[in-house]
């Protein structure tokens, strides 16, 4: 594959669910200010614990509601004329007037509490199918158990799902926890339906990179050997990402099926656009052995967050490399296989919606289409 794409910067579709918050940030004690898909939201919970995402902007005069206060069981009032509005959005109360202007109201926008996050709607509201929420299960399943953090990341959202599609970039960003040059020399199958792509690779009799020796020993202490690998990323639109990830002793079955002799996790991935340059990144690393130990837990939330930080740093600089050259062209290679399918889907979104799939161009700078 030689295919060339020029270097925009994809829009992201609004017809979907993204998460705004891990749910313990989203409280009665402080409203949450987010911007999700390029709208700014106060997020808060009614005194009976129901999530609200209202636009971040109040009727009267767009005075941020994030700065307010909740008052009652489910109101929320306004920081600049103390308007106060409900759970759906509606006036219900207006200081030194005692009639409600009919048209006091601001955008209540569908949400949905699950698998420990907070998903909103900013789309159509009747498209807002909870059905629509990509699988996340691991993060709420008994079977297993994990931690993760947010990253706020300087660039565009499809940078990180191309990050996360090719993960051979660990070779070279990673070197020093779970890259080996396995990765590039390895096999991997694409496939796609009309809403998710699967990148499978395996990589087989190889010696264990840092990360994974460090949790073979943690089950099987004092391991030795070689092992098999496997990664298994699964996309599904418009922008999470979980990726079934481990290792086993080498030639005991894992392939076929028997992880037993292995360790296992899943690297959960949710991209939330934030702007056309940057995102929130939420994630999280959860497995399926040794349940009971928060030292692993810990460990694993600490070790896979320094591996982000070295994704963070390339990313930010891919960004300010692609606004001071508006008009370079990418160059896809057979890796970039599972990220050209995603690119393809999310420009099918846009186009579902009547939209380009390219944002605004930076001011000073001029998109090539």
């Amino acid at each position: 594959m030689q295919e060339t794409v020029t270097a925009k910067l994809l829009d992201h579709p609004r017809n979907a669910w993204y998460v705004a918050a891990w749910d313990h940030e989203v409280g009665r004690k402080k409203i949450l200010a987010r911007t999700v898909a390029g709208r700014p939201l106060a997020l808060y919970r009614t005194e009976d614990g129901r999530v609200v995402a209202l636009a971040d902007a109040c009727w009267h005069r767009l005075a941020p509601l994030s700065q307010g206060a909740l008052v009652g069981p489910e109101d929320i009032r306004c920081p600049y004329h103390g308007i106060t509005y409900d759970a759906r959005g509606r006036c219900t109360s207006m200081p030194a007037q005692e009639t409600i202007n009919p048209s006091a109201l601001v955008p209540s926008f569908p949400v949905v509490d699950r698998y420990r996050y907070v998903w909103v709607w900013v789309g159509d509201p009747a498209l807002a199918d909870p059905a629509l929420i990509p699988d996340m299960h691991q993060m709420t399943d008994a079977a297993w158990t994990g931690d993760g953090l947010t990253i706020h990341a300087p660039c565009n959202y499809q940078l990180i799902l191309d990050n996360l599609m090719d993960l051979t970039h660990e070779e070279f960003v990673h070197s020093s926890s779970i890259g080996q040059k396995e990765l590039s020399e390895s096999e991997f199958v694409t496939s796609h339906t009309d809403t998710t792509v699967t990148v499978e690779r395996w990589m087989h009799d190889i010696e264990a990179p840092p990360f994974w020796l460090k949790n073979m020993r943690d089950k099987f202490p004092g391991f030795l050997g070689r092992v098999d690998r496997w990664q298994i990323i699964h996309f599904e639109a418009p922008s999470t990402i979980c990726i079934d990830v481990g290792v086993a002793k080498a030639g005991t079955g894992a392939p076929e099926g028997d992880r037993s002799q292995g360790v296992n996790g899943y690297v959960m991935n949710t991209i939330t656009p934030e702007t056309a340059r940057s995102s929130h990144y939420f994630w999280s690393f959860q497995r399926n052995y040794r349940l009971d130990s928060q030292l692993i837990t810990t460990q694993l939330r600490d070790g896979v967050h320094g591996v982000f930080g070295e994704d963070e740093a390339m990313l930010a600089a891919q960004q300010a490399a692609i606004d001071a050259n508006p008009d370079y062209e990418f160059y896809s290679l057979n890796i970039d296989a599972g990220g050209m399918w995603v690119r393809r889907i999310l420009e099918r979104m846009l186009l579902a919606e009547g939209r380009d799939h390219a944002p605004a161009p930076r001011r000073g700078a001029q998109l090539v289409r």
